[in-house]
């Protein structure tokens, strides 16, 4: 029998008081019960209005009609034909802006949890079953990705499943990209993230770390060293700032310095790793968006007491997805809306110790479709803060297109490409996910480097016919 109720089946989590002093995952996941239960709220509908939502079009009420008939691992095995990374699109992706915003249960009540059920198909067959190494024919051709993000890391899988022999150059030590240094544990647990990546290594992929592309080697020396295609999937690693006096202060980070240091040098577990942080007792995020969120809740996690959100426009505005700002606001960050940083202020000795703010009000829309944030005059206050996290957008690292002549780039930084293939400037060049969106979601990305492997392939096979 369907299940025709109009809400989800609520996912267990840690209590907000609980989990706002550890890095354990907030949401504990589906029992086989629960997962059932819920994956009979479909409707498997004919036209699959979801599918359309994916962007790399999972086949979503197939393998919840597998879940529902309790056939988890054949589910799993529907998802992997076009995600190579579900347990983690499980946790990280933004359902509500994309396969469920179409669901037709969403009309009247809340859509399917697709998202909590792909996560529940992950997990289950992780803890019930071991990825096997398949046997791949190879047909002779290597081709090189640039980042083990999940561009790289879906695009690398694809080619892998079509016979190249494909090697990802990583610039950190440690494979993964944002999965590893951008997104908290208590978000997307690393072990997770490693069992997902070697997965893609069984598949004959090669990753090899400690690799800056533009220093370690370059992309004309790639295509001497005989790859025949090259894939860039080297993110948006390069944090912007606000311009404001005082960011040169000693306790003011990016939110990429901050999250790197918490999350792939796992500075929480100081003094047993030796990866120092400072977070002091008053923290200011700027920003609105996730990695604000992650920002802010990991700073509440290594015990500061009052942690702000600072944020120029209001809560309707905010681009966080909102389970992570309901989550946030559980766990204790006070949201500053409709305020804007125009100095931080630091001590004698080059300490923050405070940031300044003005109100701000909504005008008309911008070039975003969001209204334009105006200051109000006289409404300058001071927040006393002893550290300061910018979290406010970033940029691709402009090292691989100064050392790439031909390789054409927007004025921000981002790499020019075709829409449908990914192709750049230069022949055998593709890019994607967020070295040429500027930072975007993890979905995206692996949608870009999907429809890269696709085009990369029928390049390949162009040149040799």
């Amino acid at each position: 029998m369907p299940n025709m109720s109009l809400k989800k089946v609520q996912m267990p989590e840690q209590d907000p008081n609980v989990r706002n002093k550890n890095f354990k995952e907030v949401a504990l996941g589906y029992t086989e019960e629960m997962a059932v239960e819920e994956a009979k709220r479909c409707l498997n509908c004919k036209n699959r209005p979801c599918v359309s939502g994916c962007p790399v079009n999972v086949k979503i009420p197939e393998f919840i009609s597998l879940i529902a008939e309790g056939r988890f691992e054949e589910a799993y095995l529907k998802i992997k034909e076009t995600n190579n990374l579900p347990a983690i699109c499980g946790r990280v992706c933004p359902q509500e802006n994309q396969c469920e915003k179409y669901c037709v249960r969403g009309k009247k009540g809340e859509p399917v949890g697709i998202g909590r059920l792909e996560r529940f198909a992950a997990d289950w067959y992780m803890a019930h079953r071991e990825p096997e190494t398949p046997e791949i024919p190879k047909n002779n051709k290597k081709v090189a990705v640039i980042g083990s993000g999940p561009a790289g890391l879906t695009c690398a899988a694809d080619l892998a499943k079509m016979g190249y022999s494909v090697t990802i150059f990583e610039a950190f030590h440690t494979p993964g990209g944002v999965l590893m240094y951008g997104i908290p544990e208590f978000r997307l647990p690393k072990d997770l993230v490693q069992r997902e990546i070697d997965i893609v290594k069984k598949l004959g992929v090669e990753i090899k770390t400690n690799m800056v592309v533009g220093k370690s080697v370059t992309i004309d020396e790639l295509m001497e060293e005989g790859y025949e295609a090259i894939f860039i999937g080297s993110g948006a690693g390069l944090p912007d700032f606000m311009g404001i006096p005082g960011e040169n202060l000693n306790g003011v980070y990016s939110a990429n310095e901050f999250l790197t240091r918490i999350n792939l040098m796992k500075a929480y577990l100081y003094p047993e790793v030796d990866t120092p942080i400072k977070v002091g007792r008053n923290v200011a995020v700027v920003g609105g968006g996730n990695v604000a969120m992650d920002a802010a809740r990991s700073a509440k996690r290594l015990g500061a007491e009052n942690v702000y959100i600072v944020y120029r426009r209001s809560e309707a505005e905010m681009p966080a997805r909102l389970e992570e700002i309901h989550h946030a606001k559980d766990e204790g960050i006070i949201f500053k809306f409709l305020t804007n940083p125009v100095r931080i202020l630091g001590t004698d000795d080059g300490w923050v110790k405070g940031m300044e703010c003005i109100e701000m009000e909504l005008g008309e829309p911008d070039k975003s479709g969001r209204r334009r944030p105006i200051p109000k005059k006289g409404s300058e206050h001071v927040i006393d803060v002893d550290t300061v996290i910018i979290a406010i957008g970033q940029s691709p690292n402009p090292l691989i297109k100064s050392t790439t002549p031909g390789l054409k780039t927007h004025e921000w930084g981002g790499i020019v490409v075709d829409e449908e293939t990914g192709a750049t400037s230069i022949p055998g060049v593709f890019a994607g996910g967020d070295a040429v969106t500027g930072a975007a979601t993890v979905i995206l990305a692996m949608g870009a480097g999907k429809k890269a492997a696709a085009a990369i392939d029928r390049y390949l096979k162009s040149k040799s016919a």
